[in-house]
């Protein structure tokens, strides 16, 4: 977890370096590269928990059921909170959503490990603890799953996630009644909180094409697409 948090630290931080001559959109798409590592560091955690959980199905081991119960309610504590620190922008930004669900993931992994400890105090059930972990592992994946497809979409320059390229294409259109056609649309993201767009415009009478350009420009900045050629 201190590893992914470091990690999107520094994506932050390499997002707001200035452009170079030999990386002109300047370092934003670390942002991207690193909810991606994130949601491949989540997926080998899954598959520890699962080769973890299934080894202990085979081989049970006496687990004092207390320390680990007091040890995970601190965890949950201290996770929880780190993880509401990230809550109001995870939708946001893919970058901040990778480090709330590393979070929330390990939030949920000391809930489990709490259940256990207290089960196991009671009862001496030792299999509960791989039980429990094999949950735990499924819910993360699932959470994870999103992470990675939005993560991999805008690796591969797809249009980000909550844009509608035939919507985008449809408004231009309508926008002014000077436009005729429309081609070469590309939408794709130079990070997670910022996307851009090129497209070629005909017009039907060219004198209005600096207006034109503002107008379209305008209407796009409130569809979340910021720069725009």
């Amino acid at each position: 977890d201190v590893v992914s948090l470091v990690l999107s630290l520094l994506a932050f931080r390499l997002a707001r370096l200035k452009p170079t001559p030999k990386y002109t959109y300047g370092y934003k798409k670390s942002t991207v590269l690193v909810s991606l590592l994130n949601a491949c560091i989540l997926l080998v955690a899954v598959g520890v928990i699962f080769a973890e959980s299934i080894d202990k199905l085979k081989n049970p081991t006496p687990i004092a059921g207390g320390s680990v119960a007091w040890v995970a309610g601190v965890g949950i504590v201290i996770n929880a909170f780190t993880a509401w620190l990230f809550l109001k922008d995870k939708e946001k930004d893919l970058n901040v959503k990778g480090a709330y669900l590393h979070m929330a993931a390990d939030t949920l992994v000391s809930v489990g490990v709490l259940i256990s400890g207290i089960v196991i105090s009671f009862t001496g059930w030792y299999v509960i603890d791989p039980i429990i972990g094999m949950v735990i592992a499924v819910v993360i994946l699932i959470s994870t799953a999103h992470l990675l497809h939005d993560s991999l979409r805008l690796s591969l320059d797809g249009v980000p996630t909550g844009i509608d390229s035939e919507r985008i294409r449809k408004e231009i259109l309508d926008a002014d009644p000077g436009i005729a056609n429309v081609h070469h649309l590309h939408i794709w993201a130079i990070s997670t909180t910022e996307n851009a767009l090129t497209a070629h415009v005909v017009l039907a009478e060219l004198p209005r094409m600096e207006t034109v350009k503002r107008q379209l420009k305008a209407e796009l900045e409130t569809a979340g697409i910021h720069h725009v050629t």
